[in-house]
């Protein structure tokens, strides 16, 4: 079961006419019919799925876990205030999160480079979160089919609605605030086409609730920490209370599974998860930008990962998966080794997403004033 990493190709990005930064006086001119055109792509899977006849709830977490799902829906349209309008002229991250600062390369840029360097760099991860919550959107759609009990399918139907909200409300961001989309990275790519392809329902679970939330959660409260715009701040914190949810409902429901599993299963599972880390460790680069600015990507990139800040970066980022994997029973003695060599076993030891924080993940949206 190899993910094999594949490299970047060059692939032009879109420009939706609502960019007002440097550059956009010519902007409609050099729009194509390639900018607006629909991208569509088919997979073939050999899904399997569950009737399940049973309509008692088995499981009070599972389905705790959906009634707050249909409690805390909100709704991207009236629950976000898009009047608000972060200025164009400004860069939209903190600086102190730059690799790139005192890199000649970069240094040499103009003022007016530097800034739409930041503001493509934003709108790339941004890109993935859009293309990474479609993944998840499709994974959540085929759970609803192939998950064996009734509480895990109503959970998964109501995640589907999650994941199409989180497309719905980052894409929206993307062409009236930014107007910049990049096309997904060829390693997140490659890990949701083995997820959505694969015929086992537990290794869905464990690709996209343990490994993509994960992750994802980790990156949007980095994120929330660091973006500048109020608007963006609040669309992510809206988003973390729903991934907190899934991720939750992931490791509770693996826990038990995994442990009727045969050893040799086990391994089978845990190899995956170590190389889905590995694949999704180089999607956190963003090759694309580079490539679209004209740099040596190579050079760029082991700018990227020599840079201590990015380096801690890209390590904290898996301080949920790693308890995760542990708490599931997926950290085997097999696979230790090489998450060591990744430097991210450290975080084995900090607290999962087993034990339900029920007062963090009820509390109301909107928290009332005084």
């Amino acid at each position: 079961m190899n993910i094999r990493r594949v490299s970047h190709p060059p692939e032009d990005v879109t420009i939706y006419k609502s960019w007002d930064g440097p550059g956009h006086e010519d902007l409609e001119s050099r729009m194509t019919t390639d900018h607006i055109e629909d991208v569509v792509e088919i997979f073939q899977t050999p899904l399997t799925g569950h009737y399940n006849w049973d309509y008692s709830s088995a499981d009070g977490r599972i389905r705790k876990l959906y009634r707050l799902g249909k409690e805390l829906n909100w709704n991207a349209d009236m629950d976000v205030d898009w009047s608000q309008t972060f200025p164009h002229d400004q860069i939209p991250m903190d600086q102190n999160m730059n690799p790139f600062i005192g890199w000649e390369p970069f240094e040499s840029m103009s003022d007016d480079e530097k800034l739409r360097f930041g503001w493509h760099n934003l709108a790339w991860m941004l890109a993935q979160f859009v293309h990474g919550e479609q993944g998840a959107l499709l994974v959540a759609s085929q759970l609803a089919s192939c998950a064996p009990t009734f509480d895990a399918k109503l959970y998964a139907a109501s995640q589907t609605f999650d994941e199409a909200r989180h497309v719905e409300v980052f894409t929206k961001y993307l062409q009236e605030k930014i107007g910049i989309m990049y096309p997904i990275n060829p390693n997140l790519k490659v890990l949701l086409d083995k997820i959505l392809s694969d015929p086992r329902w537990d290794l869905k679970f464990i690709g996209m609730q343990i490994i993509i939330e994960g992750l994802a959660l980790a990156a949007f409260n980095t994120l929330k920490l660091t973006a500048q715009d109020p608007l963006l701040r609040d669309i992510i914190t809206l988003v973390i209370r729903d991934e907190a949810r899934h991720v939750t409902f992931g490791v509770n429901y693996l826990e038990d599974f995994v442990q009727t599993l045969t050893e040799e299963e086990k391994e089978d599972r845990a190899q995956f998860a170590y190389e889905a880390c590995v694949v999704m460790r180089e999607r956190l680069i963003s090759t694309e930008v580079f490539e679209h600015f004209g740099w040596d990507v190579p050079a760029a990139r082991e700018r990227v990962l020599e840079s201590y800040l990015m380096q801690q970066f890209r390590n904290l980022l898996f301080t949920r998966v790693i308890p995760n994997l542990k708490r599931i029973g997926l950290l085997t003695d097999k696979v230790r080794p090489k998450f060591e060599e990744l430097g991210i076993l450290q975080f084995e030891n900090l607290l999962d997403d087993g034990d339900i924080d029920w007062a963090e993940l009820s509390r109301p949206l909107y928290e009332k004033s005084a």
